[in-house]
């Protein structure tokens, strides 16, 4: 069985694969301040409740985001498993082609992402995950990324709005009835959650206008789910596209 870790600013997403098959996925909430052997602990915690053994691991793989936690986590599996950790970064076979002006500086969650959705669907492509940001990613018609954008996410929208404005309660990330509210709630609730949907629509429709062609968008993160469905826009959710990516990346460097 694979490991994949994908380390973001909120969350850990664990996952196990086997072959093609992900027997299991759980989170855990990323904490700079943990020592490698808190990290351990929790790591054989997980596995015990999804009843996977250590001995079971053939070998793991890391997609990070906050460097701080990287190394703390790296070295929490080779505790617990006796092996090194592959990481997505330099040094890494991707075949990803990035066309950005800096591509040292691009996220692995973006790398990842993109490898993943470039498996299962033809380019072009606008690859979205909403998880503490939210990122827009732009494949052309050759799989090449070419460029997109960061957005605040909605938590950080919603922590936002209700930390600085005394006066607005919190909110749960439940579904508008409608754009034009009738109460503070509702209306907090449709500037976030149908203002998030209408700012997916926007970008890929301006980003499709640069790119010239229609393309496929595939979308990722816990967010996700609450918001594609107010979306105009058709997308393609897959809840599983950073462990899918990440288990990839690790089979195709093994081989080599």
């Amino acid at each position: 069985m694979i490991l994949t870790v994908d380390i973001g600013n909120t969350n850990i997403v664990l996952g196990g694969v086997e072959g093609e098959q992900i027997v299991f996925e759980a989170r855990l909430r990323t904490d700079a301040t943990k020592t490698s052997d808190e990290y351990c602990v929790d790591l054989k915690s997980i596995l015990d409740v999804y009843q996977v053994r250590v001995v079971d691991i053939e070998g793991a793989i890391i997609g990070s985001v906050v460097p701080q936690v990287l190394n703390s986590f790296q070295t929490a599996i080779k505790k617990l498993t006796g092996k090194l950790s592959l990481v997505v970064g330099p040094g890494l076979k991707t075949g990803l082609n990035i066309k950005v002006e800096n591509p040292s500086q691009t996220g692995a969650d973006l790398v990842v992402g993109c490898v993943a959705a470039l498996r299962e669907h033809k380019p072009p492509l606008i690859v979205v995950d909403m998880g503490t940001a939210t990122t827009m990613v732009v494949l052309d018609k050759t799989g090449a990324m070419i460029g997109g954008c960061i957005c605040p996410g909605v938590k950080i929208s919603v922590d936002a709005l209700t930390e600085r404005t005394a006066l607005l309660p919190g909110l749960q990330l439940d579904q508008p009835k409608y754009a034009i509210g009738k109460n503070t709630i509702e209306c907090m609730r449709s500037g976030i959650m149908l203002g998030n949907a209408c700012m997916l629509d926007g970008m890929v429709q301006r980003m499709e206008e640069e790119l010239g062609e229609k393309t496929t968008v595939i979308a990722t993160g816990g967010i996700a789910k609450f918001v594609i469905p107010m979306c105009r826009t058709p997308i393609v959710y897959d809840k599983d596209l950073l462990v899918k990516g990440l288990a990839a990346l690790y089979r195709d460097n093994k081989r080599r």
